[in-house]
């Protein structure tokens, strides 16, 4: 019996790319470009954080892939702009449908994993009032390693006190998706770029926009093996997949290493 939601926090219920306005607006032409480096180092640096077992949290590791993205980019802020940068991704914008979605669950148990660091989370949720509607907003940060790793999806486990079997985990990132159900739960991803609509902006592949290109790498489904239960367009669907969950076959134990 499904008994939570779970959710990932960037790119799921907090739009990342909301940090482009800020850095439109402090490097001109640049913010797109920026913005997407950004990301993708984010990314690429808590992996490599996990693999070289070498942890710092995220916040500082949100701060170095900003380090780099300006450097390589010959960008050279002040010290209060280069804080006031790294500060947006405390006050990311919801994405429009995630309040209500949040509300058309009640009845579940709802609850948020992120790599965030607590002090990210808390703040994030505090600024965007989000907070209000979960039970538990749960960091990476006391396992000391990032998602996908397996151990950071054991507490979900450990902190609510449910089996993978008991649990929705919803993502957009592939990497998640592809992390938590290989860890043994079932899996909604949120399609919020289309294949088909990713499709129609690559008119000429030698001429990609950096959003085009973060979007064919960071928004689609990974070819792993590891398929999600449900792929849906909105948040919003969530609350009509109750009877189709319950229907599934349990997560695949067999796979948790």
């Amino acid at each position: 019996m499904i008994k939570a939601f779970v959710f990932d926090a960037y790119g799921t219920l907090y739009d990342v790319q909301s940090v482009a306005d800020i850095l439109e607006t402090s490097f001109p032409g640049c913010g797109d470009l920026a913005t997407q480096m950004w990301r993708i180092k984010q990314l690429e640096y808590s992996w490599l954080r996990s693999m070289m077992r070498d942890y710092q949290d995220f916040w500082a590791v949100t701060r170095q892939s900003l380090t780099y993205t300006l450097d390589v980019l010959g960008l050279t802020p002040t010290e209060a702009l280069f804080e006031t940068i790294a500060e947006a991704y405390n006050n990311l914008r919801l994405y429009p449908d995630a309040e209500d979605a949040l509300g058309a669950l009640k009845g579940y148990r709802l609850a948020i994993l992120s790599n965030g660091s607590p002090d990210m989370l808390a703040m994030l949720g505090a600024n965007s009032d989000l907070d209000r509607h979960v039970d538990a907003i749960i960091s990476v940060d006391s396992k000391k390693v990032f998602e996908p790793d397996p151990r950071a999806y054991e507490l979900i486990e450990e902190r609510l006190g449910l089996s993978p079997a008991e649990v929705i985990f919803v993502s957009s990132n592939g990497f998640d998706i592809s992390g938590a159900k290989h860890f043994g739960f079932r899996v909604a991803r949120i399609e919020r770029v289309s294949q088909r609509s990713l499709l129609d902006e690559i008119i000429d592949p030698g001429a990609l926009r950096p959003a085009t290109m973060f979007k064919a790498l960071r928004t689609q489904a990974e070819a792993l093996g590891q398929q999600p239960d449900f792929v849906i367009s909105s948040l919003l669907e969530l609350a009509h997949l109750p009877s189709a969950i319950e229907a599934l076959p349990a997560g695949p134990a067999s796979e948790r290493p």
